[in-house]
């Protein structure tokens, strides 16, 4: 697995963990979300291997709710990655960036919330991902499946700390 598959797969952490907020804070997905997140989960790739990936995660959301800042930070045995993203939410629909510094690779997300479900797609010049969000009291459940590598798969779960 090359170093910049892991980063695109990153990427995708990073996408499905800007869960978007909502114009009013308490109905907001974002709201939820708000503060610090540490978990772990697996990275699959084509040739069925796997790796154990270690996040942290760090949720900033605007007064209103409308905004969120997102920081992330994961590890696997062969690789680091750090992630920074902008999600916005409005009237059911996300929008957003994200951008990964070490891979200079960066992108757009756009999607759904209702409830405790974020569906997006995030996409970039040289990746594309689907991602699931589900956030759920003090735990997050992430699914990413990005297209055109050779990352299968990338699941995880959060803890709020």
């Amino acid at each position: 697995m090359s170093r910049s598959d892991i980063a695109r797969a990153g990427l995708l952490v990073a996408v499905l963990c800007l869960p978007c907020g909502a114009a009013e804070a308490a109905a907001s997905p974002f709201a939820a979300m708000a503060g610090t997140w540490s978990g772990s989960g697996t990275l699959s790739t084509t040739d069925g291997g796997q790796e154990r990936l270690r996040c942290r995660a760090a949720y900033d959301v605007a007064p209103n709710g409308a905004e969120l800042r997102l920081n992330l930070r994961c590890a696997s045995e062969s690789y680091n990655f750090d992630l920074a993203g902008n999600v916005e939410y409005r009237g059911g629909a996300i929008t957003g960036s994200w951008s990964e510094a070490t891979r200079n690779a960066s992108g757009t997300i756009s999607g759904r919330a209702a409830g405790d479900q974020i569906d997006a797609a995030a996409r970039g010049e040289n990746f594309s991902a689907n991602l699931s969000l589900t956030t759920r009291g003090s735990r997050q459940n992430v699914s990413i499946r990005p297209q055109g590598t050779n990352i299968t798969g990338v699941s995880l779960t959060l803890d709020r700390r």
